[in-house]
């Protein structure tokens, strides 16, 4: 494990005390920087597609150096000029996020600074329409981070490609990089996940508990809730509808829906199979992890530790920052440490 750390550790304002509040105020109160997005869909295999945002807004093909095939017009890169040593972002949002998600501009809008060009992944469902198969994304999908990474890398063959998961997309990056560690077609260079639950069933628990169950439990639920009960109803006989109205915790949703989707015998189960923690020390490509040991959703005693990850990947706990948070003393700088330490973790070799 490397233990290189930031240039320097996160401290909150002073008015910003404990997790939850470090974690609610960047959620709720601070919308990023406008990032201008061109949309695509993706087509797949399995009759379903995946909606990605770019963010550069003229189709113009790759340059013809950095290319090695021939594209056709859906396979057109987004960028004003992109030459092969011009990074790219693939970010993975988290549970109920998408391109818009406050955290998701903020590294993209210093990424932009920096000429890189980046691409939301959306997941299946996530993009503001309903997927056409009964299917969810979840937590563990190594085989959707395989194909969207293999999508991009495909378009661009020889540019630095970096990819960034958070929280639930954090987890399943994580997941993939371990599963792929010791294989040879990596299709990216580095890699960086924030606040990943990477113990599925410690953080299930810790979110359906206490204040926790208040303050984000009811808000998941209530953004889930509706896409289920609307696929339960496009395919009748799948899910139970009744057990979806009833779920009052992320557990009790996650046995209702996700278990029954992803083919799981329950939900504990579902977390079991999916956790990226047991894959940790199979990685084999530069990788920074970044968690909070006040995150509400991650206690501290069930994030990895220096001998359960690969030699690899480097482990940056913060005394502070929530999940997700990690919110800068004044405002227009929010979420200015994050996409600082993400960056510079990626642009440093």
């Amino acid at each position: 494990m490397n233990t290189a750390a930031a240039c320097h550790a996160y401290t909150p304002p002073f008015w910003l005390a404990g997790g939850h509040l470090q974690t609610i105020i960047p959620s709720l109160f601070h919308q990023g920087p406008d990032i201008q997005y061109h949309r695509q869909r993706w087509e797949l295999a399995d009759g379903d597609f995946i909606d990605v945002d770019w963010t550069a807004a003229e189709p113009l093909a790759v340059t013809p150096a950095c290319s090695t095939k021939k594209l056709d017009v859906s396979d057109v890169a987004f960028s004003r000029d992109t030459e092969c040593s011009q990074p790219v972002m693939v970010i993975f949002h988290g549970l109920e996020g998408n391109s818009q998600s406050q955290y998701v501009k903020s590294v993209l809008a210093s990424a932009l600074a920096k000429g890189w060009l980046g691409v939301v992944i959306h997941f299946r469902g996530c993009s503001g329409e309903p997927n056409r198969l009964p299917r969810t994304y979840y937590a563990g999908d190594s085989a959707e981070i395989e194909l969207m990474l293999a999508r991009v890398r495909a378009r661009y063959p020889l540019n630095p490609l970096y990819a960034v998961g958070y929280s639930l997309g954090g987890n399943a990056l994580l997941k993939w990089l371990g599963e792929f560690g010791h294989s040879q077609r990596l299709p990216i260079t580095k890699a960086v996940a924030v606040s990943a639950p990477m113990d599925l069933k410690a953080s299930a628990l810790s979110i359906d508990s206490g204040l926790n169950r208040i303050f984000y439990s009811r808000m998941f639920l209530n953004s889930m809730r509706p896409k289920a009960l609307a696929m339960a109803k496009r395919f009748p006989g799948l899910l139970n509808e009744r057990s979806i109205i009833n779920a009052n915790t992320i557990q009790d949703m996650d046995n209702a829906v996700t278990a029954v989707l992803y083919g799981a015998k329950s939900a504990v189960d579902y977390y079991h199979k999916n956790a990226a923690k047991p894959y940790l020390n199979n990685i084999n490509l530069p990788t920074l992890i970044i968690s909070a040991k006040n995150d509400p959703f991650m206690p501290a005693k069930f994030l990895p530790t220096a001998d359960e990850v690969s030699a690899s990947v480097t482990l940056d706990y913060q005394a502070k920052g929530g999940h997700v948070g990690f919110f800068a003393p004044r405002p227009r700088q929010a979420h200015g440490w994050l996409a600082h330490r993400i960056i510079e973790f990626l642009e440093h070799d």
